[in-house]
């Protein structure tokens, strides 16, 4: 295992290589025959799946119902809004044959599914009483990207989109902040990621958004990641594909739309906020493996030990996720080092000794302090020191997050931290500025912050008087 884990660079030196050795040694995915797409595997398939069910409870909850649209969206389709189109051109992959035969109209691989959603939507709605129609689906998309990283951004992604009708501006805008309490809720509560909430400045916003409101998360190496974003489309998309409704005083108006949407990149974000030197830190809430056990013994005291071990798990398996690592061809010290690199939260060492006292070992993946327990105490004390394991990533990336966040008087005061962590600054609105930071800098505009004020009278980028306070940061 020491090979192993020599060969996980060291997050210091190269943050990139870090990252795409931790996910091929745990086992997250492996490369596809063709370029830019990637397999997940059941390792990071079932932290999806956790993902999944946290957030479809609480669309569901709100009210929201899962259906599923067309992959192929027809290219008139996809033209009805302009500027939605122009966001999307660039990335969108096209199907011109079917068969042998060149197809008559290019089909587009759903890069999102606002037009084909509101091509539907406008069959659908034809009074008051058919709003709100709230509907969220779980789906793949393409996007043909030019330089890929697992989770992070691949040519076909997984994700979920919601897509929402409303009778007025106020319930649509409602229902986008509604939306993303419950990624933040997840978000912070599941996977012990701290975010800033915000809404993106015009240049960053969503192709076709009136509003676009946004998470940001600071990653490991002082970088930004957008990890959920929830759109207030205002009527555009309503007109464009004629989505109106007879109201209640007769008259008939065009429906206030939303989409809102989180993806796989979320795996990512997990691994660059909470991953360290020997590999993944998992919160236990979305861990595949809560809980592993290493049984320690040679001879006839293993076959004792191992029994015991089957017994303890088969009793745990009731309130935990739970493996026994029962391998005989390794060594005790070299499971330890497996298991930490996947970031198993928990891991319980027994042996002939701790049978004999009836307790156990239990070592923490996030402190890597270890404990004994009483055994009859398992079953109060794994559940707490799950949630202590919880609390203590986020608190550490919390913690994080407040050391590298700077407040600027002036956008060159970025160069002293390396144009790494969140910079707050007050930007004067002028979408030059951002342009010009950007170009000479790296630096984008991530959001402006909700309901946080200018604390100073002038823009950082151009000494103009100030509009916005503004998040900055260089961003995946």
């Amino acid at each position: 295992m020491e090979k192993v884990l020599k060969d996980i660079t060291p997050k210091s030196s190269d943050f990139s290589q870090w990252y795409v050795d931790v996910i091929r040694k745990t086992d997250m995915v492996d490369y596809a025959p063709m370029k830019g797409f990637m397999v997940m595997k059941p390792y990071s398939y079932r932290i999806w799946e956790f993902i999944q069910e946290a957030m479809d409870r609480r669309f569901k909850e709100t009210g929201h119902e899962n259906a599923y649209f067309p992959l192929l969206i027809p290219e008139h389709l996809l033209a009805k809004e302009a500027e939605h189109i122009e966001g999307f051109s660039a990335e969108v992959a096209w199907v011109t044959m079917g068969g042998s035969e060149v197809l008559p109209e290019r089909l587009a691989v759903r890069p999102t599914s606002e037009t084909i959603i509101g091509a539907m939507y406008s069959q659908w709605i034809h009074s008051y009483r058919d709003l709100p129609l709230l509907i969220n689906q779980w789906a793949n998309v393409i996007r043909w990207e030019k330089a890929t990283r697992p989770f992070l951004r691949t040519t076909e992604f997984l994700w979920q989109e919601g897509h929402t009708v409303h009778r007025t501006a106020e319930e649509a805008i409602q229902e986008t902040r509604q939306q993303l309490e419950i990624y933040r809720t997840v978000i912070e509560n599941y996977l012990a990621i701290p975010v800033v909430q915000g809404v993106k400045s015009a240049g960053e916003r969503f192709a076709g958004a009136v509003d676009t409101y946004t998470l940001e998360a600071l990653m490991g190496d002082g970088r930004a990641l957008q990890a959920a974003t929830s759109h207030f489309l205002g009527q555009h998309f309503s007109q464009a594909f004629d989505i109106r409704f007879l109201d209640e005083d007769g008259v008939l108006k065009y429906g206030w739309t939303t989409s809102w949407g989180s993806s796989t990149r979320m795996i990512g974000a997990l691994i660059m906020v909470h991953g360290d030197d020997k590999g993944l830190r998992l919160p236990p809430l979305v861990a595949p493996i809560q809980v592993v056990v290493v049984p320690i013994g040679r001879g006839e005291e293993r076959n004792r030990v191992l029994a015991h071990a089957r017994a303890l798990v088969a009793r745990l398996r009731e309130i935990v996720r739970i493996k026994l690592d029962d391998r005989d061809e390794f060594t005790p010290g070299y499971k330890f080092n497996d298991w930490e690199m996947r970031g198993v939260p928990l891991r319980i060492e027994i042996g002939p000794k701790d049978i004999a006292k009836n307790e156990i070992t239990l070592a923490r993946r996030d402190t890597g302090t270890k404990i004994s327990v009483a055994e009859d105490q398992l079953m109060t004390r794994i559940p707490e020191l799950l949630k202590d394991v919880q609390d203590e990533l986020f608190r550490q990336a919390h913690e994080f997050q407040q050391a590298h966040s700077y407040a600027i008087d002036n956008y060159q005061e970025m160069d002293h931290y390396g144009y790494r962590g969140f910079f707050r600054g007050d930007w004067c609105g002028s979408e030059d500025c951002a342009t010009r930071l950007k170009t000479e800098t790296g630096i984008t505009i991530r959001c402006l912050p909700l309901e946080e004020s200018p604390v100073t009278d002038h823009c950082v980028v151009c000494d103009e008087p100030s509009q916005y306070r503004a998040l900055f940061a260089r961003a995946y």
